[in-house]
């Protein structure tokens, strides 16, 4: 093509594309004006429609008017969204670019133009186009991955020498999942700090072998969630198919390993977060020191310590089956994932039952085994009657109950464990729930571990038809409140509130409010006019979603969000599901879910890595869901889960996507975040993680979603991974700042854990790195342990 037909076909080309631009943003802008939206787009399209008539003319007017509408987009996305970059880009990046060509057509030079000021007038767009990108490069260098949001400054205390000392015996051990039974994940060493803690190298690698291609015949979603025991001089820990490993802690050369050989057909997810220890005191010989696996397949296998056999005198050659005395339970209806909670000799454990696949599933109930012999001492019937009176053996338990998959903690002064509760099946209808059924659903429970009586109980959500379950492990720390020494509970939720508690007697420690809430209009449902709010701390609920909360890759599949928003139907966080499309935000991925908090338990710091992703809803009425209990997909691949039971099925849209595959919820996606226990306030905030291993061209958009959870150390750090990129990162406790990130092989979808070496001195922090595959992280196989240069 000579020049003189590109000078001719050039500007055709570019005014197509105004053309096609400008239809769909008029179009679109109908649609949205019509719905109640912003009139921006639909006076933006018809401008664009103009100035692509302009351009195929070659008249100067055209580049005038486009300039204009740029520094009209420009005040426009600088009143929605402040200086903030990736919430300016899609509004601001596509009639920029255009800009650009625009000027490059119509410049002097290139082509006969009508009109006057051609020089002026591209001036004007250098001038324009200058100046949206200085904005723009403003806006990057102020709200990048290291921007914290709000920040309060304040002195660490000191810490006497002696105490230094004395804990460094104490930080040698991790012998529960939460590093204690309080679950407060706070290491008690300072080796690694605030000032070193950038020299952090990898000190060893570990592979399981446990990675999807080692077993090609299966289909199971992969995610690697252990956080590792560390007891003496050994690591434990469990892969995703409950392989139990044993590994030197120091080296990282493996000791031993039992395979249990689970039968994982039917299990859509595997995931095993962890194993339990227990040591039977003044003992010898063999499973004098136990370790105990709950399975995917339903059985607690009790391994020894040393050797890694089965314990021949617990259950049947070493393991008992957890399906006993449950009934009839479908293949992967019923499944275990989280480690016991051992308190004296009895080891207590709960299980995950299917969400939204029928009325009748089995039962939620949570048992207590003897930790020797694994005898049934006793069963909490979480739907039982209460003038049942307490369950008794060989009576059955009650089907569709709410189950306990998360993790508990442990007060064994007064020999209680706190056990975090879902909801009775299914999720997103609950006409058909007894008042047993919903006594205890979405609850922190405190049961006494020696009989699994209940002593008291703490309700976050009632009548929950959210699935807000109650996913995080409940934390235990001692506060001073009123010049007394309180012992108090962290109980936080998928819906963003924290709940403070008297963990004597479940009364919160700071102030809740049964607030007022949407009721929907299901025929045959039951709302609760009230919700509970935890007014006394501060909440991590996301702030109501707008219009102008939506994103997109561009201008136009943001205007696709904006549209989708305007039709779904949205009330605030408890938007009631219905027959139609409705917004349930934060949906029930959670803004925080088993990753619970970690606190540092001498200055009494909390640290929160939390998520935000909607969930979009609908009910279907039973003559229009498709037949059979299993879940169903429609035209767009959304799942349709059966609800069997009910009259309706109930479709779950997760995540809010653009027809680029982006959200359309606006970034970050996630945060960490650093509360005051002792004023209740929120010290800072920042975004947490990138998109970087997951976005087109490694783009790297602060704020990923994340699962896992952080730790906190006395040398005044936090660490955290479960972002979607692969990283372990190490924050400042004080400021936010990060001071250092350690590249991972895979994913670190973990709660990573420390310990000081009892051989070398050394302080490691460890962390299973093996992706998720539904977060479409990096998988592997790894357990990487990082510490300071000699």
């Amino acid at each position: 093509m000579n020049a003189e037909v590109a000078r001719k076909v050039t500007p055709r080309v570019l005014s197509l594309l105004l053309l096609a631009v400008g239809s769909w943003l008029t179009a679109g802008g109908v649609w949205l004006v019509s719905l109640g939206g912003s009139l921006y787009y639909l006076l933006s399209g018809l401008v664009t429609l103009i100035v692509a008539l302009l351009v195929w003319w070659g008249h100067l007017l055209g580049l005038w008017l486009y300039l204009g509408l740029v520094v009209a987009t420009l005040v426009w996305a600088l009143a929605e969204t402040g200086l903030e970059f990736w919430l300016l880009l899609p509004r601001v990046g596509m009639p920029l670019g255009l800009a650009v060509l625009i000027v490059l057509v119509l410049r002097p030079g290139t082509r006969p133009t009508s009109g006057v000021g051609t020089g002026n007038a591209c001036w004007a767009g250098i001038s324009v186009i200058a100046t949206a990108i200085a904005v723009l490069t403003t806006a990057y260098f102020g709200s990048g991955e290291s921007g914290v949001l709000q920040a309060a400054h304040f002195s660490l205390p000191s810490t006497p020498a002696q105490a230094s000392a004395a804990n460094s015996a104490d930080a040698a051990q991790w012998r529960h999942y939460g590093r204690t039974q309080a679950g407060t994940r706070y290491v008690p060493s300072d080796q690694i700090n605030t000032d070193n803690v950038h020299q952090l190298q990898v000190a060893w690698r570990y592979q399981t072998g446990d990675r999807p291609e080692a077993y090609p015949q299966a289909h199971n979603a992969y995610s690697f969630q252990a956080t590792p025991l560390k007891v003496d001089d050994s690591l434990y820990l469990c892969s995703p198919r409950n392989i139990v490993i044993a590994l030197d802690a120091e080296t990282g050369q493996e000791r031993w390993r039992h395979d249990p050989d689970i039968d994982a057909s039917s299990v859509y997810m595997l995931a095993c977060r962890g194993v339990s220890y227990h040591e039977t005191p003044a003992a010898d010989g063999v499973c004098s020191r136990r370790i105990l696996v709950a399975t995917l397949d339903a059985r607690l296998i009790a391994l020894d310590a040393t050797t890694g056999e089965r314990c021949p005198y617990f259950g049947n050659g070493g393991e008992i089956s957890l399906l006993d005395g449950l009934g009839e339970v479908k293949p992967g209806y019923y499944l275990v994932s989280s480690p016991p909670a051992v308190v004296g000799d009895v080891a207590m454990v709960g299980g995950f039952v299917l969400d939204n696949m029928s009325v009748d599933e089995p039962p939620g109930v949570v048992r207590g085994f003897d930790v020797s012999t694994g005898q049934q001492r006793w069963a909490w019937d979480t739907g039982r009657p209460i003038e049942a009176g307490p369950w008794q053996s060989g009576q059955p338990y009650t089907r569709g109950s709410p189950n306990a998959w998360s993790l508990f903690s442990a007060d064994e002064a007064p020999g209680l464990v706190f056990v975090p509760t879902g909801n009775a099946t299914p999720d997103y209808f609950g006409g058909q729930r007894t008042a047993d059924q919903d006594r205890y659903s979405s609850s922190v429970v405190a049961l006494e571990a020696s009989s699994g009586l209940v002593r008291w109980a703490f309700q976050t959500v009632h009548h929950d038809l959210w699935d807000y379950d109650v996913a995080s492990q409940p934390v235990l720390v001692d506060l001073q409140i009123d010049d007394e020494l309180v012992p108090a509970l962290i109980q936080p939720t998928k819906h963003g509130e924290i709940f403070l508690l008297d963990r004597r007697n479940g009364e919160p420690l700071a102030a809740v409010e049964e607030q007022a809430v949407p009721r929907g209009t299901v025929p045959g449902e039951i709302y609760s006019p009230t919700q509970p709010a935890s007014v006394g701390m501060p909440s991590l609920t996301p702030a109501p979603m707008t219009e102008k909360d939506m994103w997109g890759a561009t201008a136009l599949d943001q205007l696709w969000c904006r549209i989708a928003f305007q039709q779904l139907r949205y009330e605030g966080k408890f938007t009631p599901p219905g027959l139609d499309r409705s917004l349930s935000w934060p949906g029930n991925n959670g803004v925080t879910n088993w990753g619970s908090v970690s606190v540092d338990e001498s200055r009494k710091l909390m640290a929160v890595n939390s998520s935000y992703m909607p969930l979009l809803l609908k009910l279907l009425p039973r003559d229009e869901a498709p037949p059979g209990e299993q879940i169903s997909f429609d035209e767009r691949g959304v799942p349709i889960s059966p609800q069997t039971g009910t009259p309706y099925a109930i479709s779950t849209e997760r995540p809010f996507m653009s027809p680029l595959g982006v959200p359309c919820n606006a970034p970050p996606w996630g945060r960490l975040s650093v509360i005051d226990l002792n004023t209740r306030e929120l010290l800072w905030q920042r975004p947490l993680g990138s998109t970087r291993d997951v976005a087109p061209l490694g783009i790297a958009i602060p704020g990923a979603f994340n699962q896992g959870g952080s730790i906190v150390t006395r040398g005044g750090l936090v660490f955290v991974a479960g972002a979607q990129d692969d990283y372990l990162r190490a924050f400042d406790i004080n400021t936010g700042e990060q001071l250092w990130k350690g590249r991972l092989p895979a994913g670190g979808q973990a709660t990573p854990m420390s310990f000081v070496s009892t051989r070398n001195g050394k302080q490691y922090v460890v962390i299973a790195a093996g992706g998720h595959q539904y977060m479409q992280t990096t998988i592997g196989d790894y357990v990487v342990a990082f510490s300071l240069p000699e």
